[in-house]
């Protein structure tokens, strides 16, 4: 059993995770410019997926990687994951789906990054700082927790949605 402080900070935990993905996809989406500038918003023709997967340099997935990058199906798998994954997150609902679509886009995001690697396919350093555990790492992880904990319980709507008849038809769906 969690004490009633334990699931607090989990909530809390819990609702900043999500917006870390809802606000992916606001900045990407609208061009707020902190991670991408008005004029390559999803909304004015940008794509969402191009700029970082056509920059991977590391990996055994770099040609993969570019293969994709700016794919329409990659823009909308992307978009809809973040938003998705966000929104399940801060709402405290569908927690099981979440956690895995979290750990499937973070695992994606791992391999184009490829902390592994120390230098670039041209040689550069790659700017990893940590082979081993990094933040997707931890955001994989901290959803599976949300949903192995039911932290959607406090102060989300958990409860209310495992209640409902098509959840409790469907247990995957917690």
């Amino acid at each position: 059993m969690l004490t009633k402080t334990a699931a607090r900070a989990l909530a809390v935990l819990r609702i900043s995770t999500g917006f870390v993905f809802v606000w992916a996809f606001l900045d990407k989406t609208f061009g707020f410019g902190y991670s991408t500038p008005d004029a390559r918003a999803w909304i004015n023709g940008g794509s969402p997926t191009k700029g970082f997967l056509s920059s991977v340099e590391v990996g055994p997935l770099q040609g993969f990687f570019h293969s994709i990058a700016g794919d329409t199906w990659a823009n909308w798998a992307f978009m809809l994951g973040l938003l998705g994954i966000g929104v399940a997150l801060i709402l405290g609902i569908g927690m099981r789906i979440a956690a895995g679509a979290a750990v499937a886009m973070m695992a994606m995001m791992w391999a184009a990054e490829w902390p592994l690697a120390q230098h670039t396919s041209a040689g550069e350093p790659s700017g990893s700082s940590n082979p081993v555990t990094d933040y997707h790492f931890i955001y994989a992880v901290s959803a599976v927790v949300f949903a192995l904990t039911y932290a959607g319980n406090t102060w989300g709507l958990g409860r209310q949605w495992a209640k409902l008849p098509f959840v409790q038809k469907n247990r995957w769906l917690i």
